[in-house]
């Protein structure tokens, strides 16, 4: 029977919502072999199981902690070398790099930021700012493929999700090690990839992000974006920038305030379900996309709009 192996996405003992996705996406390829590495693996098989998954691999490497990207670049080259399968992780930047290093050590071909995985091994993607909609097929008998948090609407599909334990090797004397570094902050927000509710600022917004888009983000749940030029002009970070030259995201809902609505920007987002537009320019591009559009001062309106959400919580 045919397989295919997918990376799991997790904090500690705690899925990422993209894992389910990865394995409804995969599923088309076969049996998924659900990889988990860094430990865990034993209170995640049941929920990977539930999601799909018929073998959970625990891929365990004594300086995992010392290491950044090489162990899950290790166990999907060393499973890839003893049982070829195609290979899916998710089109974050981190599983971008570790698609490309797999792909290499393999000699195979890698697909980024597709949509979805067919059953012949084709794999859909947008391409020149989602102008186009290609297939296309990826060489090698183990192909990569990293899909678009969001693209895929996860369908649990029960399975035995039976533990199969990988030794992996400790780093070599030419490898690279990691004697020290400090983690990102994180945000009580959601991952702007993979959230359900976006709400992004544009130059309209003319910097208040901490006065009306943050407050209607957390209101939301939601994860806060934001357009290049307002990244370029120094208003808000760089890693919430979403675009072409920035990160792709597929929400339930996505709220645009003071947006114009650039192909760069759209690239980004044009896939979400809802799409609510607020700019006092009625004749803004973005206006042509949205399935809400208000017209109007987003200053009174994004305020007025958080209090109403609090008010029904």
């Amino acid at each position: 029977m045919s397989h295919v192996y997918v990376l799991v996405e997790h904090e500690a003992d705690q899925l990422n919502s993209v894992t389910a996705e990865l394995i409804t996406a995969a599923r088309p390829l076969g049996a998924v072999s659900a990889v988990v590495v860094g430990g865990h693996a034993d209170a995640l098989a049941e929920e990977l199981g539930q999601l799909g998954a018929a073998q959970v691999v625990d891929a365990q490497a004594t300086d995992y902690e010392s290491r950044l990207i090489l162990p899950e670049v290790d166990a999907l080259s060393a499973l890839g070398q003893a049982n070829p399968a195609p290979i899916v992780v998710a089109a974050t930047p981190t599983g971008n790099e570790i698609a490309g290093r797999v792909a290499a050590r393999l000699a195979s071909g890698a697909l980024s930021d597709v949509s979805e995985i067919k059953a012949d091994g084709s794999a859909v993607h947008s391409i020149f700012g989602g102008a186009y909609e290609t297939t296309a097929t990826a060489v090698g008998q183990c192909p990569v493929y990293s899909v678009r948090p969001g693209a895929v609407d996860a369908v649990p599909q029960p399975a035995d999700g039976a533990v199969a334990p990988m030794e992996l090797p400790a780093a070599g004397a030419l490898d690279v090690k990691v004697t020290g570094f400090t983690p990102a902050e994180k945000s009580a927000r959601p991952e702007l990839t993979t959230a359900r509710v976006v709400v992004a600022g544009g130059r309209g917004v003319e910097g208040k992000f901490g006065e009306v888009v943050e407050p209607l983000a957390d209101a939301f749940g939601g994860a806060v974006g934001a357009t290049r030029d307002v990244v370029d002009e120094g208003h808000y970070d760089a890693a919430h920038q979403i675009g072409q030259t920035g990160v792709t995201v597929s929400p339930d809902l996505y709220i645009g305030l003071g947006i114009s609505g650039a192909m760069q920007h759209i690239s980004g987002m044009q896939t979400s379900g809802t799409i609510v537009v607020v700019n006092q320019d009625g004749d803004e591009p973005f206006f042509q996309i949205a399935d809400l559009g208000v017209v109007g001062d987003l200053h009174e309106i994004a305020p007025a709009l958080t209090e109403e959400i609090n008010s029904r919580k």
